[in-house]
């Protein structure tokens, strides 16, 4: 007999539908084509346990099963379920009547329960948009996938129940999330606070811009200024995640396996920390079966790169085709899987070796051309694609000891969202560009002129400062935020004259 099932493949964050065509016929050999890889090929052991456990048993015939379309691969081992219930229905130990009307998915233990799987937001997303009633997958999985409107969700612990309710002996409850509901309840929930943070004004500021206009920071300082600890926190002031943005995320996530069983949606903006010992494939993602890197799990939030000169240069230089485009397209010979990627750089470093290069109570002990040595290990390039660059001084003891209540990181968001309204008013006929970082040279002629004092105050500063050519765009972009963030129209001297000082690495002779 001749019975289908269907699960899902997933590509990048998207999933296809697979048709699953199982015959049982006379004879003892089980066939298993459609481009399976070794995870599914071993179903037939853990399918022929989980029915002996649970007190079913293979049929003993000949068993063909096909996987449909045969030019996708099929891998990992979440087919287990939709292959059992195929088998069990085309030897007539299941109703076949309803299993077109459901996607099944799900990893089968040796004792007939369940494990959970990935990529489980994209399948019920591809789920709901061709038709299908519902959706059969482990109980782990379910809040995750109940995240899809219009689509029933039920959550099973083994393969018993979902042979019973096939069969009409039991009833399934379907898992049910207010999707809405949930996300904007966490939204706004947060451990860290931007008022933990004792001192450093002018560098809260220099954070508060780069939120405001999406640009990367580079934040210069010896050990223990509180650079980790700010950037920890710069999530907290960015806008918060929409709706769509939250499903996008969560879809990523979805696919790292990444989302546990008590979450449905992702509702706070990621923040990503990688170790400097990263390889570049686990950066910007890849592998034999090609999985989203840190800088994908980092869309829509920030990536954080402590000690930036300790990373591999190599790491490093993958990191510039996706700062420019937000995305990343992993190809492989016969398929090619984009992933999106647009999110916040945000970089700390020691200014040298020893760490107190310039600082004001400590004397460095890097000997000549060590500092440049070490600075010269960030690229050119990589450099010019960060905006912010600050220098950060330790803070001093009657500032961390003082009691005063340091701005929320609420009234700093507020201001921070006012800006970005700006900016979405102002490029609504502009595909791509959101923010002002985004803005290209000549958007920038169009959006952020300047007046003849702020162009003069920029041509001394150039001169007197031996700025690179470089950094005139920077500071454009830069001082075009400040003054949406003090809700001007045009771009003024003083707004020239802050975005200059966060050029600190592009002035000659800085590292000595």
């Amino acid at each position: 007999m001749l019975v289908k099932t269907f699960g899902a493949a997933v590509q990048g964050i998207n999933a296809t539908i697979v048709t699953i065509e199982v015959n049982v016929s006379q004879g003892i050999r089980f066939f298993l084509v459609g481009l399976p890889d070794n995870a599914v090929k071993e179903s037939h052991e853990r399918i022929a346990s989980a029915l002996d456990y649970s007190g079913y048993s293979m049929p003993r015939k000949q068993i063909v099963v096909n996987m449909a379309p045969a030019d996708i691969r099929k891998e990992g081992s979440a087919y287990d379920l939709s292959l059992a219930i195929g088998i069990m229905a085309a030897d007539n130990k299941i109703k076949s009547d309803l299993l077109d009307q459901y996607v099944i998915m799900g990893e089968l233990s040796l004792d007939g329960g369940l494990q959970p799987i990935k990529g489980v937001l994209p399948i019920a997303v591809k789920a709901r948009e061709e038709k299908f009633k519902g959706f059969i997958l482990p109980k782990q999985n379910a809040r995750e996938a109940a995240v899809v409107n219009n689509l029933d969700v039920y959550g099973v612990e083994n393969i018993k129940e979902v042979i019973d309710f096939f069969n009409e002996d039991t009833v399934l409850e379907p898992t049910i999330v207010n999707t809405r509901e949930e996300f904007f309840s966490k939204v706004n929930i947060s451990e860290i606070d931007f008022s933990d943070v004792k001192g450093q004004e002018n560098v809260k500021r220099a954070l508060e811009v780069a939120a405001a206009g999406g640009h990367n920071i580079i934040m210069v300082g010896p050990p223990g200024a509180g650079k980790s600890m700010l950037a920890k926190r710069i999530p907290t002031i960015l806008p918060p995640l929409s709706l769509q943005e939250a499903l996008e995320t969560t879809k990523i996530h979805s696919v790292a396996g990444n989302i546990d069983s008590n979450t449905s949606l992702i509702s706070q903006r990621p923040f990503r920390s990688p170790h400097h010992t990263i390889s570049d494939v686990a950066l910007v993602g890849g592998g034999a079966f090609p999985q989203p890197g840190e800088i994908s799990l980092a869309h829509n939030g920030v990536l954080f790169l402590d000690e930036l000169p300790e990373f591999k240069r190599t790491v490093l230089e993958v990191m510039r085709q996706p700062l420019e485009d937000r995305k990343i397209c992993i190809s492989r010979a016969k398929f090619s899987i984009e992933y999106p990627a647009s999110f916040m750089l945000v970089a700390s470093m020691n200014p040298c070796p020893c760490g107190y290069y310039n600082h004001p109570d400590r004397e460095c002990v890097c000997g000549p051309g060590v500092v440049q040595k070490y600075l010269s290990r960030i690229s050119g390039p990589l450099l010019d694609r960060i905006d912010i660059h600050i220098e950060i001084v330790p803070v001093p003891f009657d500032k961390l000891s003082e009691m005063k209540e340091s701005e929320t990181s609420e009234k700093v968001r507020e201001r921070v969202m006012k800006a970005r309204q700006i900016q979405e008013q102002r490029f609504k006929d502009v595909d791509g560009v959101y923010c002002n970082a985004q803005m290209s040279s000549k958007q920038q002629r169009t959006y952020a002129p300047t007046d003849k004092a702020s162009s003069e105050l920029l041509k001394n500063a150039m001169n007197r400062l031996n700025l690179s050519a470089r950094a005139y765009d920077r500071i454009i972009k830069v001082a075009r935020t400040i003054a949406d963030l003090d809700d001007s129209e045009n771009i003024l001297s003083n707004h020239i004259a802050e975005a200059i000082n966060y050029r600190n690495l592009d002035r000659e002779g800085w590292a000595g």
